[in-house]
């Protein structure tokens, strides 16, 4: 049971790591006991977005920039209606926000939320060792009684995987609920939400979609009750291998040639519904800084990610699929990881990153005119 505490940064709290790896520190946050996935981001700024983004659902977010918390937490920037992620690792948190838009410390939003941080760790010695071992399980202890180093390491080791996790149904919406267009109507877009950011049914209704943002569970019949123009499917958490219900679904929108577009989680069910495998990466993208080609026109993108699996597709050949052919259509410039796919004979293409950029960059946003255009094009 997690519980807050004011005065927490004087309170000692222990990051252990699955494979023994012990980091000591002081509590940020809520005091008390966590456990996820461990994993780094690369961002310098937009933490509010990250820690409201449903995709770090179940997992404990380690911050790689050493100053975090300087512009605190306002009302506007928060992707969902909560904060996600398990739990939070930042090496010399603010001691007073500066910004005209900050409303409360991140120390504060954090223990208000429950979620168990903490600071004064070497977060550049977590990531590298993350770098060499891989995300692996973890547990934050704070409090003044804390058990010993035996103790909390059987417990960290007793927390769920990630490979396996079916988490999407967890975060989604439990009711439809519809975000109109900016402006003229043009066109209606089935979001399918498996861990949907506020941000991107907004970068849609910019561009004159009425956006029905629908369960995880929805059926292909509620999909079509809307009579939309095109399919979106979010992003999300979990394992996109346990994922069945959504690949059924998109398989059943392929079928009827309806514009479709995913990302992240969905560039894995794109993949899935495609006939192509999934895996785990050793440490996964996260941050707002990864470098992506579009190999549709040579164009280099600098992207916002979060993900830890990814699709295992041919990175130089056109794949035959039960939906005709596909090819890579984006690639990391890091590590060759397939970053986006499309067909070639139907109207379906998705991204493995994030476009809606909230936090991140805009290079990406050209994306959401390309759904349009495809959905332009099967009116006519």
């Amino acid at each position: 049971m997690t519980t807050s505490t004011r005065g927490a940064t004087r309170v000692p709290a222990v990051l252990v790591l699955e494979d023994g790896r012990i980091f000591r520190g002081r509590a940020y946050g809520a005091v008390g006991e966590t456990f996820g996935e461990a994993v780094f981001s690369t961002g310098m700024t937009g933490y509010q977005e990250t820690l409201t983004d449903p995709s770090y659902h179940r997992q404990v977010v380690v911050m790689t920039a050493p100053h975090v918390g300087n512009t605190g937490v306002n009302d506007e920037d928060a992707e969902s209606a909560r904060i996600w992620v398990s739990g939070y690792v930042v090496r010399d948190p603010a001691r007073v926000p500066s910004s005209w838009r900050s409303r409360r410390t991140l120390d504060e939003e954090l223990a208000a939320q429950g979620v168990v941080g903490i600071s004064g760790v070497d977060t550049r010695a977590l990531t590298r060792h993350l770098r060499e071992r891989g995300a692996m399980r973890v547990g934050i202890f704070s409090g003044n009684a804390l058990p010993d180093e035996g103790t909390m390491l059987a417990e960290v080791r007793q927390a769920p995987e990630m490979t396996g996790a079916d988490l999407s149904a967890e975060v989604a919406t439990t009711e439809t609920y519809v975000v109109p267009a900016q402006g003229e109507k043009k066109f209606t877009v089935a979001a399918v939400d498996l861990g949907i950011k506020g941000m991107t049914p907004y970068r849609m209704a910019e561009r004159g979609i009425e956006v029905h943002v629908l369960p995880a569970t929805a059926s292909v019949e509620e999909v079509y009750a809307v009579n939309p123009d095109g399919v979106f499917f979010s992003n999300g958490p979990g394992d996109p291998a346990t994922a069945d219900h959504p690949v059924a679904l998109m398989r059943a929108v392929l079928e009827r040639g309806t514009p479709l577009f995913g990302i992240c989680f969905g560039n894995q069910i794109l993949g899935r519904a495609l006939g192509f495998g999934t895996y785990k990466l050793k440490y996964g993208h996260r941050g707002i800084n990864q470098p992506v080609q579009d190999r549709t026109t040579g164009k280099v993108e600098v992207t916002a990610h979060n993900h830890g699996f990814a699709v295992d597709a041919p990175l130089d050949t056109v794949a035959d699929t039960p939906f005709g052919r596909a090819e890579v259509s984006h690639v990391c410039l890091n590590d060759n990881v397939v970053e986006g796919l499309q067909l070639l004979d139907k109207p379906a293409f998705s991204v493995q990153y994030h476009p809606e950029a909230a936090a991140g960059p805009h290079d990406a946003a050209y994306l959401f005119d390309r759904f349009v255009s495809l959905m332009e094009g099967q009116r006519a």
